[in-house]
């Protein structure tokens, strides 16, 4: 049923929130969170559906790239204090190509968008900004953290989110998060059991040098290639230069010559032109 509306309403058109809970329990799907419009048209072409960004600049480039595709794109931390605010950010980004809102704000301000329609993607277990009260680690391997991650989910449940990120928390606790509620579970280090099997495409592509999380894979070493890149810009950029210097640039195939009449007439008119 799922494929078959999709055929319907053809690729172009995005996945929608509807579709993602409608197909809960019936696949894994894939997710990665993108920073350009390369890496979202990428991901599509590979057969990634889900994507997450950044509302700023890249967001509308993204979408462009990815008209099919599903898009959670992050309310910056910290950058609303009010409900009012929430729902006139939150509308802003869905203006902007995104299917929903990422908020890892408190379930008031998730709660004051969910109830005028816009759809909201909470985050639970290891949550970045705020590592403040938990630091950088694997969150809910006790019976007590558990209960707390899972009090968090049920309240996104009851603000209204429709989907939630769980980063980093055991698998038993990921497993049992996706088989109690209606939000899809979108799974970053959560082994196999969410909905959606996400990582970061800096990851996947190992574009840094800096740490990378134990939940991470790299496909390819993006740090090598763009230093391959660099030095090939640096040996073009010298070629020119000494090209240059040597008179082998420019030649008579990079030059536009006047017809000889054309320009006896121009020399002749310009004398006529003073000076300023």
């Amino acid at each position: 049923m799922f494929q078959a509306n999709r055929e319907e309403r053809g690729a172009m058109t995005p996945l929608t929130t509807y579709e993602l809970r409608a197909a809960k329990g019936t696949r894994t799907w894939l997710q990665l969170h993108v920073d350009s419009g390369a890496e979202a048209a990428a991901a599509v072409e590979a057969g990634i559906m889900i994507l997450s960004c950044e509302p700023d600049h890249t967001l509308v480039p993204i979408r462009a790239a990815a008209p099919g595709a599903f898009i959670s794109a992050g309310m910056p931390h910290g950058t609303i204090a009010s409900e009012a605010e929430a729902i006139r950010a939150g509308f802003a980004i869905l203006e902007r190509g995104a299917n929903a809102v990422y908020c890892s704000h408190s379930p008031r301000l998730i709660e004051a968008m969910a109830r005028e329609g816009i759809p909201v993607t909470g985050h639970v277990g290891l949550v970045p900004n705020l590592a403040e009260w938990t630091g950088f680690r694997a969150v809910g391997k006790t019976a007590d953290e558990a209960l707390t991650v899972l009090a968090e989910v049920r309240d996104l449940e009851n603000a209204g989110a429709a989907c939630v990120e769980v980063e980093v928390v055991p698998v038993e606790l990921a497993d049992h998060i996706t088989r109690t509620t209606a939000m899809v579970t979108m799974g970053m280090g959560c082994g196999d059991v969410c909905d959606t099997q996400y990582l970061f495409s800096s990851d996947v592509l190992g574009t840094h040098r800096g740490h990378y999380p134990r939940h991470s894979k790299r496909y390819a070493d993006f740090v090598a290639l763009e230093a391959e890149l660099q030095a090939k810009r640096v040996a073009a950029f010298r070629d020119f230069a000494e090209d240059v210097a040597k008179g082998g640039y420019p030649t008579a195939g990079h030059e536009v010559r006047m017809d000889p009449a054309e320009l006896e007439a121009f020399t002749k008119r310009a004398q006529t032109i003073g000076r300023g």
